[in-house]
């Protein structure tokens, strides 16, 4: 089966070299086809995988040379958590050979570069406790963590409806003393035990045994993490407690308890956060794939004697390639015939088309417009900028790694330390204990196991997550990763795009100022009249404003358009024509009078048109992209929260200028493209968080360390960012941050019961104020434990309660 092979080639010079390696290529058997780029100095081979080493071999009889180990890329399955993602970095940096070895958990992949064997670094991987499966042969990204999102889904459900009747029966039974004496005179203690312990083992053994199966073998691997906490908690409260079903008579008086709810609970909560991450994760691998989609598959090059459709990896630099209107720019180049408007809105994030000539250059993945041209090809597969984009949005999410709670530190020293206190509990007790002695030993070695267990712990930020992430939705707020909540809370510095974002994102009428003897009504439904018969986007402004002001456009006669000057034509029979000065001047119209106000407007960052009607100067419009009308107040909020506010944009430094001159931005930084914005992102006083809704901005959502969507922009966009504001509103980004910090605060406040309690009480479980007659039955335990439980989901739930900024 064919697959797509890169390798670095090295010693070649011109493009002369890159043909001869692509000779040799072509004769390899299990090459389809080979494409092989001198600049990049990268080879591109659609071939079968075992003829890779023939390949290498076929390079270097050619003259030149592939280093000893191209960059390998694995998929792994199995990874939950950021201590995952460094057990596996240093499972592959212990493999002889390996340089660097990179995890990114949100895609589920590793990059490893050096001399390593492939089959190596897998062996290392599955040593490690994890899958490993090389691309080719690996699920996509996206689609692996949706079947992984939907498997959780369906198992905290199948869990939840197992643990209520669990929970009822036991809970219950304490809370209404009327459902207790109920049990006790129906079915009697000893079934209800029972009917819960069938019901707790189908929670851990069916949904539940993931946690068994990664968390024992990472427990004994010397490694544990959030599953072994959850493992040993439910094994934990679910052995004493079938113990009390099966074999009352081996725990000692006051100690014949249960505590299936407990097991059964973590069990099912932890599932619920697993899914939502898994799902989360899912969405995060479409931003990739959705850049891609921007090129088309296919080009039209002259080829001698005619034009060929050929696939993009068979261009190379110097074909001449045909565009046709509408469609995609599939490689970058040099226009050499025709001309067209060209939408360059996904690098500049600028609504308005720009004109294109001989000479210009273009880029693939933008949108010819009504025209149609030839252009000679300068950049192809990895060279493009399209290209470019997506190795940017790949290094800035490869290096960015989910901000790693302090539950998964602490869990490198809590479970062990808890088994350790445990044995030393249960041996001390046995050796100077009152006799029997092993009755003292087994409760107390129990009752530590109890308190600590890691429910509260498990809690403690997945509630708070859930909690703060549903209200931000009530409140236009998608947080598409739980990590950004946490990064929220320390930004110092908030960076938006201009078009799309801070503005509509598409042009409007915005000033009209009339010559003396004429009406705005009847110079605009001229003008319109006209412009009615173009489809640049500033006639679709001026258009728009005639209709929304009700006007009758009159019959037009002898339309004329010269692109890049304006249009003419006849308007009710009287001659009209809208366009730049110069175009009015050629006509024998003086624009003098209105002159000032023109550059008022331009300098104000506004398109500025003159009309003529009937041979006479009318009147001078603007059209321009208007701010948003959430944007002053959302400045505004993000000051008052001490976040200081940036703008970078693509756009014209003037239009930019004068947009930040509205809002009162003090920083600006415009006419940069997306490489120039993420570069312009690291000069900003950090944790630095970012604005925007364009194609164009990418790879700087990704490159931020918090990146924020506006939901009216595209799905690239909020398929990079990690927060989306779903309702356009921009005050909402101030709402984020406010809701980031109380979370944060209420995450402080339930790790430090979670921890306290235990810190408190792992002493009296284990028995150290027993000679004083303290002692912590695991009945008391288990009290505490739920108390603390309680506690942790009772706190989060108070999240529910955050109000979004009055009068925004």
């Amino acid at each position: 089966m064919s697959a797509f092979l890169r390798l670095p080639v090295t010693g070649m010079s011109c493009a002369a070299c890159a043909v001869r390696v692509e000779r040799a290529l072509a004769g390899v058997p299990g090459v389809s086809s080979a494409h092989v780029d001198a600049l990049t100095g990268l080879a591109t081979l659609a071939a079968d995988p075992a003829a890779r080493s023939p390949a290498i071999a076929a390079i270097r009889a050619a003259g030149y040379d592939v280093p000893a180990q191209a960059p390998v890329d694995l998929g792994i399955g199995g990874m939950t958590c950021a201590s995952c993602v460094a057990r596996v970095e240093r499972a592959l940096g212990r493999v002889q050979g390996v340089e660097t070895a990179t995890v990114n958990l949100a895609t589920g992949r590793a990059h490893v570069t050096g001399t390593a064997d492939p089959a190596a670094l897998a062996r290392a991987v599955q040593a490690a406790g994890y899958e490993a499966l090389p691309l080719s042969q690996e699920t996509p990204p996206e689609a692996r963590l949706d079947a992984e999102a939907r498997a959780l889904a369906r198992d905290a459900g199948v869990a939840a409806c197992l643990t209520l009747p669990v929970f009822v029966l036991e809970m219950g039974a304490h809370l209404i003393p009327a459902l207790h004496h109920l049990i006790l005179g129906t079915i009697g203690q000893q079934a209800n035990w029972t009917l819960q312990m069938v019901l707790t083992v189908l929670v851990i053994a069916g949904p539940g045994r993931r946690f068994l199966r990664h968390g024992l073998p990472a427990l004994l691997r010397g490694a544990p993490d959030m599953n072994s906490l959850v493992a040993i908690g439910t094994a934990a409260a679910f052995g004493h407690s079938a113990v009390a079903t099966l074999a009352p008579a081996l725990l000692p008086p006051g100690a014949v308890a249960v505590y299936y709810e407990a097991a059964a609970l973590i069990v099912t909560l932890i599932l619920a956060g697993r899914s939502l991450e898994a799902r989360a994760r899912g969405r995060t691998a479409q931003a990739i794939r959705a850049l891609l989609s921007l090129r088309p598959t296919m080009a039209r090059v002259r080829r001698e004697g005619g034009v060929a459709e050929v696939p993009l990896a068979a261009l190379a630099p110097g074909d001449v390639i045909e565009v046709r209107p509408g469609e995609r720019l599939p490689v970058d180049g040099s226009i050499v015939e025709g001309g067209s408007l060209v939408d360059e809105s996904m690098l500049t994030g600028e609504p308005m088309p720009v004109p294109k000539a001989p000479g210009d250059p273009v880029t693939g993945g933008t949108v010819n417009g009504a025209g149609a041209f030839a252009f000679r090809a300068t950049a192809v597969g990895e060279a493009t900028v399209l290209a470019r984009i997506v190795a940017m949005v790949e290094a800035a999410q490869a290096g960015k790694l989910p901000v790693q709670a302090l539950v998964d530190r602490v869990t490198l020293w809590f479970v062990p330390a808890v088994l350790a206190l445990a044995a030393l509990t249960f041996g001390l007790w046995l050796l100077f204990g009152p006799s029997p002695a092993l009755t003292p030993a087994l409760t107390h070695a129990v009752a530590v196991l109890i308190v600590a267990c890691p429910c509260a712990m498990g809690l403690a930020t997945p509630t708070s997550i859930m909690v703060a992430t549903a209200r931000g939705a009530a409140l236009g707020l998608l947080f598409r990763r739980g990590a950004a909540l946490q990064a929220l809370a320390g930004v110092r510095s908030m960076a938006f795009d201009k078009t799309g974002t801070l503005t509509e994102g598409r042009p409007a009428l915005t000033d009209l100022e009339v010559a003396p003897g004429f009406t705005r009504a009847g110079v605009l439904a001229a003008v319109a009249a006209l412009e009615d018969r173009s489809e640049h986007p500033v006639a679709r402004a001026i258009v728009a404003a005639a209709r929304a002001e009700r006007l009758d456009l009159p019959p037009v006669a002898g339309f004329v358009t010269v692109p890049g000057q304006g249009v003419a034509g006849e308007a009710g029979g009287v001659a009209a024509r809208v366009g730049t000065a110069d175009w009015m001047t050629g006509a024998g119209i003086d624009t003098g009078a209105l002159a000032g106000a023109a550059a008022g407007l331009a300098r104000a960052g506004k398109t500025a048109l003159f009309a003529g009607v009937g041979g006479r100067l009318a009147a001078v419009m603007a059209v321009a992209d208007p701010v948003r009308p959430t944007a002053a107040p959302a400045i505004a909020a993000l000051k008052r929260l001490g976040v200081g506010v940036a703008m970078i944009s693509g756009d014209r430094a003037e239009t930019a200028a004068a947009v930040a001159a509205t809002l009162d931005i003090p920083t600006v930084v415009a006419g940069v493209l997306p490489g120039g914005k993420v570069a312009a992102l690291r000069g900003l006083p950090g944790p630095v968080a970012f604005t925007g809704d364009g194609i164009n901005d990418a790879p700087v959502l990704a490159a931020a360390d918090v990146g924020i969507a506006v939901g009216s922009g595209t799905d690239i966009a909020i398929e990079a960012a990690e927060v989306v504001v779903m309702s356009g509103r921009l005050t909402a980004v101030a709402d984020a941050i406010r809701l980031s910090r109380a979370t944060m605060r209420n995450i402080r406040q339930n790790l430090f019961w979670a921890f306290a309690y235990n810190v408190a009480l792992l002493p009296v479980a284990a028995g150290v104020l027993a000679p004083w007659g303290i002692a912590l039955s695991p009945v008391l335990a288990a009290a505490a434990m739920a108390l603390s439980s309680v506690f942790v989901l009772t706190n989060a739930l108070r999240l529910r309660n955050f109000r979004p900024l009055e009068g925004d």
